[in-house]
Formats: structure tokens, sequence, C-alpha cells
């Protein structure tokens, strides 16, 4: 499946729909990947804080995800998409602004993950709102 595959109901247990979100996927990714970083701009005071939100802003992207589909498919799995997405933003935006601690090539690799998820969720929570029997 590719990272903007919409969610299937092929499934009748949500943890293997989940599981099978490229999205989804990814962020987990971006997340495991902050490890590596954290580590680098733990040596700053700056870097502390930025690491500090970091880690919040991107565990928040797989939280929303993970918590809109244990809701089911209905109005809230846009919702949680939503503010995913705009986490997902946040953390692209701090990765750029985290470029005198990080080689260039690693914002670059950060920041090409975290546009895959935006606009995948983009795409996703177009699609569940334009479904025209979704439940309200």
């Amino acid at each position: 499946m590719n990272p903007g595959s919409k969610p299937s109901n092929d499934s009748d247990d949500s943890s293997d729909r989940l599981e099978s979100f490229g999205i989804y996927r990814l962020a987990r990714q971006a997340f495991d990947e902050f490890w590596d970083d954290s580590e680098i701009l733990g040596k700053d005071y700056r870097g502390r804080e930025l690491a500090k939100q970091q880690v919040r802003s991107l565990d928040s992207v797989c939280a929303n995800i993970e918590e809109g589909y244990g809701r089911g498919f209905g109005k809230e799995l846009p919702q949680h998409l939503k503010i995913a997405r705009g986490e997902a933003r946040e953390s692209r935006g701090r990765d750029e602004r985290c470029s005198r601690l990080l080689s260039a090539e690693t914002i670059a690799k950060r920041t090409e993950t975290l546009s895959k998820i935006v606009g995948g969720l983009t795409k996703t929570i177009r699609t569940i709102e334009n479904r025209p029997n979704r439940s309200r």
C-alpha cells in the first residue's frame, strides 16, 4: 500500500488497518529516526529545548492517527487526522529550525518524510470527507 493510501475497511480489527496505513508507518519511522537526532540536539541547551518539543509533536502525529483509528471511521477520524497533520507541519518546521545543529542531509531527509506525511494525511482526509455514505 502506498503512503497516501486511504484506510481500508477490509479487516474487522482496527489495529490491522492501522498497521497497513502507510502514513502511520511513515509517522512511526519519523519518530524512530528522531532518536538519533535527539542525541545530537541534546548536546546544546537550545537543541535540548527543541528536542523536547519535537518528541512531543512527533509522538502526537502517531497518537492522533492511533486515536482516530481507535474511534472508528465516523466523523472523529478526519478530525484526529487533521490534528496529526498540524503536528506534522509543526515538526517539519522545527526540523528546519534545527539547521544549526543537524546536517543539511538530515534536515532534508526529515522534512521530506514529514512532507509525505502531511500530503498523505491531506489526501486521506479529503477521501474520507468526500465519501458519500460517511457516518456523521
